[in-house]
Formats: structure tokens, sequence, C-alpha cells
């Protein structure tokens, strides 16, 4: 189904443009507008186009056009998720800057030790090195069977520079792999390269949660908000822009679980914040169960799926944390992103008149690890009321494997030997943080260490920011 996309590149729109798109929609009688899962923003049908003038600088792609790709981007992650020390938020906005011309293909652009936003979805994938502004970048082209790893890293002022040259390359040349791509590039331009000293090692982590009003550093917070139908009212968003305004907030981010995360509400203003959604009726806080799940916009048959399942899983008291969901139709070219994929197989042509049931494959990432892009196939031409079964199996199983599995990137030769973890102590209430329990009350898993806790991280006692916890004592695991 074609919609028209309105492009917000890198996911980052400040508040007077998402109340510019707001007012647009508005004008051509729509009550909602929806979110894509390359965080972009999609109309529904009846969206009708605009001359030049009342566009502005808004870039929008629709049914009939090709042109136009979103950069896909991580921006939204800094300051509220675990994240590579030298990325910050301004690092991001600087290189979405150089992007002066819409890309044809698709870019992302992400820190890997953060995981809302899926790392390998692009057709150019450039993904922060531990060196300070330099990246990897992992090519799969429309036509290619596998991703390939250009063979240096990038630096963060020519990612632009890079992407417009491959692209011109893809354009002119018939076909090319990853090493014609490598000496054209180096030919053409004179950049700031560095060679790989190692490669890329992309850590598993839970998936987070990301919804509702959470503390961001001593004296701000942040708001996530998920809509389970992915129909954002209006009336709601436009008064929610000029509370952003009026709190001199600057970036709004659209995730690509079809949500959006509004960063710096001022922690003075929190109330007033939470008297807005009250007042309109905006549930947050989600269970983790709804909360995790990828569907394709508008189709109808996914969402009543997704609740079907839901229900049920729901009166199995199944836990699913750290694990996301994806419901597709049948796609075996697509980029999944999620631990687990839910499939509904396309009817024989012959057999489209006749009402038959429909039928799903299930499959899962290896290790239900989305970033190791390599899928199981679990189960094949099942009935949808097989499915929560198989879902409380997979889920089962993991739990069961959860901590079995060291990531490939990591050297096979390492020596095993027993880590030692140390025990952080809160200076405020003396509460302790050891990682081989986790903390419980804020949904963090037993065996995380305290320094790969996001920096919002504070006391689940007194509230003390993470800054305020001290080495209390190292022990062996």
């Amino acid at each position: 189904m074609e919609l028209t996309r309105l492009i917000v590149k890198g996911g980052v729109i400040s508040p007077g443009e998402l109340r510019e798109v707001v007012n647009m929609a508005m004008d051509q009688g729509l009550d909602s507008i929806s979110f894509g899962s390359r965080q972009d923003i999609i109309f529904p049908k009846g969206f009708k186009a605009l001359d030049k003038e009342k566009m502005g600088k808004h870039h929008f792609v629709f049914p009939d056009e090709k042109s136009g790709n979103n950069i896909v981007s991580s921006y939204v992650s800094t300051d509220i998720f675990r994240n590579t020390n030298w990325l910050t938020g301004n690092k991001f906005l600087y290189i979405l800057e150089q992007f002066k011309d819409q890309p044809k293909l698709k870019v992302n652009i992400n820190d890997p030790k953060q995981q809302l936003v899926p790392l390998f979805t692009g057709h150019l994938n450039f993904i922060a090195s531990e060196h300070e502004d330099y990246w990897y970048l992992y090519i799969r082209l429309p036509k290619w069977q596998r991703m390939e790893v250009y063979p240096v890293l990038i630096y963060s002022w020519d990612i632009a520079t890079f992407y417009y040259e491959i692209e011109r390359i893809v354009t002119t040349e018939e076909s090319c792999g990853i090493d014609i791509i490598f000496s054209l590039v180096t030919e053409a331009l004179d950049t700031n390269n560095r060679t790989i000293d190692k490669p890329l090692n992309v850590p598993f982590y839970p998936f987070p949660y990301y919804e509702g009003m959470n503390r961001m550093g001593i004296d701000q917070y942040w708001l996530g908000l998920y809509w389970r139908n992915n129909l954002y009212d209006l009336d709601f968003l436009k008064e929610m822009c000029d509370l952003c305004f009026d709190c001199k907030i600057g970036k709004i981010c659209i995730t690509p679980w079809k949500s959006f995360i509004v960063k710096g509400i001022p922690k003075d203003r929190k109330l007033e914040w939470e008297k807005f959604l009250g007042k309109k009726g905006i549930n947050v806080r989600h269970s983790l169960l709804e909360l995790n799940w990828h569907l394709p916009v508008a189709m109808e048959w996914a969402l009543n799926l997704k609740t079907f399942l839901v229900r049920t899983l729901d009166q199995f008291d199944i836990s699913t944390y750290g694990l996301n969901f994806g419901i597709s139709e049948y796609n075996r070219d697509g980029h999944y992103f999620t631990s687990i994929v839910v499939e509904k197989n396309d009817l024989p042509k012959d057999l489209e008149s006749i009402k038959i049931r429909d039928t799903y494959n299930v499959l899962y990432a290896k290790n239900f690890d989305p970033n190791t892009r390599e899928y199981i196939v679990h189960s094949q031409d099942i009935d949808k009321l097989e499915l929560p079964t198989i879902l409380i199996e997979l889920s089962r199983k993991y739990f069961e494997e959860l901590g079995n599995s060291i990531p490939e990137t990591v050297e096979k030769n390492q020596k095993k030997e027993k880590p030692q973890l140390d025990i952080y102590q809160c200076q405020e209430c003396l509460s302790l943080y050891n990682p081989e329990y986790g903390d419980a009350n804020q949904n963090i898993p037993k065996g995380i260490l305290f320094t790969d806790l996001a920096e919002t991280y504070c006391c689940s006692l007194c509230e003390a920011p993470k800054s305020n916890f001290k080495i209390l004592e190292t022990v062996t695991a």
C-alpha cells in the first residue's frame, strides 16, 4: 500500500517543523498521522499533493514517486541509553547537516552500543568505532546477496562525501562489488581514513524500555510516547509542540518502533507534562509484552494479529523482557530487525478467490540478536491459533540461552578467566548495585555491569544520579 511519506532526516524534527506538518494535515481534514520504520512521518490515504510554496523546506514523497529515502540515526538514543563515549547528540546533528541532497539509497548512522535503532537495515550502514570520530561502513546494495565491510574506517566529517560518491558510482556503474567501490572512491576522494585494527564488536543487551517519563541526568526528564494503533492525534501533537516551545525543547525524536521521544523536559515542568498527558487521556507505561512489536504501517490484519497474540500471551503471564517481535508479509529480501518474526504467507494466485485461512512462518534471529543478521526458520505454514504456543516456546528458549552465547567478533582464543565484578554503592543512601543481581526495580537483568548502565541510571531507593555511586568492592563472578 503506497502512502505519502515525509522525510525526517535522522528521525530528528523541531517542534516548529512538526507543528507546520500537523497544520498541513489538518488543512486537508485529517485527524491523525503515523510514524514509519525509517523514522519518517506517514500520512493516511487521501493526503493530496501540495504545491512547492506550501511544502516549504519539507521533503514529501508521494505514492507515485520513487525518489527519497530517509536517513536513520540513533540520535534518539543519545543521553538516555548507553552509548559510545565520544558520540554525542551534537555530533549526530553535524553529520546529518552534511547531507544536503536527499539520498537515493537507505543510509543508517548508528551507535553500536544502543539497541533501540537497528544497525544494518540500510544499504549503507555507518557504525561508530571505539576510535573517536571514526566509523565502520557496512554495505549491502539492492542486488547484493550479502553485507560487505568497507576496508577502512571513515572519518565523521567525510561520511556525507563518501555517501554521495558511492551513490554516484552505483548509478553510473552497471555492476560493482566492494573492491570496485573501494578502488573508485579512493581514486576520487582525498579523505581522512583510518586502518581497521579490530573487527566491529556489537555487544548484546536486552532491548530497552522506551516509554513513559524517565529521569535524564539530575534535573531533566525524557518522555517516550506510543500509540498502539500508530495513529497520532493531530490536536494532541499541536498542543504538545506548544508545550515544547514553552519548555525551550528544540528537538523531537522519532523511533523506528512507531513511537517518539521528547528529551530535556525540565524537572520543574514534569508535573505540567503529566497533567497535560492526563488531561488528554494518554496512557503511558504499556507492558513490555505490548510495546516491543514492529508492524507494517496501515495494515489492519497485522494490528489485529498483534492484538490477538498480546492478549493470549498475557493470559499465560509470559515474560518477553529483552525480546522484540515483528509481523510482516512474506519477504525473503527484507531486512528484519526484531528477535522474532511472524511472516504471513502469500496465497497462491489460483487460490486467492477461495476463502482459506492464512498461514504463517515463525523465524528467530541467531542468539535472538537481530544484529547477527542471521535468521533461523523455526516453524512454517502455521495456523494463527498455533502462534501463541510457538512464541511461548521461543520465549523460554531465549531465557534458557541468555548469557550462554559469545559474540562471534570476540576472539575465540580468549582466556576463560572468571570475570571480576565491581559492586558499586550509592553515596547518598548506601544502596548497592551488584551486577550479579541487576536491578529488578528498573528492569535491569542480572549480568549487566554498572559501567554499562545508561548515564540516566539513578539509585532505585533515593534517585541519586549514577555519578553518586562509588566502587565498594570487587568480587569474582
